[in-house]
């Protein structure tokens, strides 16, 4: 049976969260870190600094750890155990390659059923998102986590007209792994985006009923995030 280790001043004499639960929250937490970028790509993953550092029992977390190499976040290194998926310019290149044709299916659809609930989905989650500031901070980069839940909204909005689950949910895992790229190279090409323009200028495709044009700005937005990453010499130094 799964066990999870108690936290300190936790109280042992009433009955916790079933194991189940106690073991979706620990892949939660862990893939969480993932996608931001506090567990760095190749970093080896030791069971024993894990069940420490989340306070989890080697069970529950070596289910989390398998769920999380179906999810594509973490490998598993044959007997060496498990490491953080490492990144490529070539992986950053075909999850949005696949992105892109799965969205612009998922948006055809969408025009195509085209209905009063979904073009006001679209435009609520824009306007919910034009309010908020990309960065918490004027003079520098730092992550506003409400804009990051409000951008995803926003693009979930976008597709969410094609009424194909498994469509959308194919579009999200992508998104997953596009997220976490983005965050390991955010606060030094964070300066170089419009996005709130580009952003304007799909609802405004949407709302006019131009799936074409709907199409060629939600595919230039994904190739212009993945090219300005691609240049981050930091992420991918240059091949002398």
């Amino acid at each position: 049976m799964s066990r999870i280790i108690a936290t300190p001043g936790a109280s042992t004499g009433m009955a916790g969260p079933p194991a189940a639960t106690l073991a979706t929250n620990l892949y939660d937490r862990i893939r969480a870190d993932l996608l931001d970028g506090k567990l760095e790509p190749g970093r080896k993953l030791q069971i024993e600094f894990l069940c420490d550092h989340y306070q989890a029992g080697q069970t529950p977390m070596r289910e989390a750890l398998n769920r999380l190499t179906s999810d594509g976040l973490v490998e598993r290194r044959d007997q060496r155990g498990f490491a953080v998926a490492g990144i490529s310019a070539s992986d950053l290149r075909e999850i949005t390659r696949t992105r892109c044709w799965l969205e612009e299916v998922a948006l055809r659809e969408a025009f195509a059923t085209r209905s009063v609930e979904w073009e006001e989905q679209v435009v609520l989650a824009y306007h919910r998102l034009s309010k908020i500031p990309r960065s918490l901070s004027e003079s520098e980069y730092k992550e506003n986590p409400e804009w990051e839940r409000l951008h995803r909204a926003f693009h979930r909005a976008l597709i969410g007209g094609c009424q194909s689950r498994w469509l959308i949910n194919f579009c999200e895992q992508l998104a997953d792994q596009l997220y976490r790229y983005r965050q390991l190279s955010v606060r030094r090409v964070y300066p170089k985006r419009h996005e709130r323009e580009e952003h304007q200028a799909m609802l405004e495709a949407v709302v006019s009923g131009d799936a074409a044009t709907a199409i060629e700005l939600v595919t230039s937005h994904y190739q212009k995030t993945a090219d300005i990453i691609l240049a981050d010499a930091d992420l991918f130094p240059p091949v002398n």
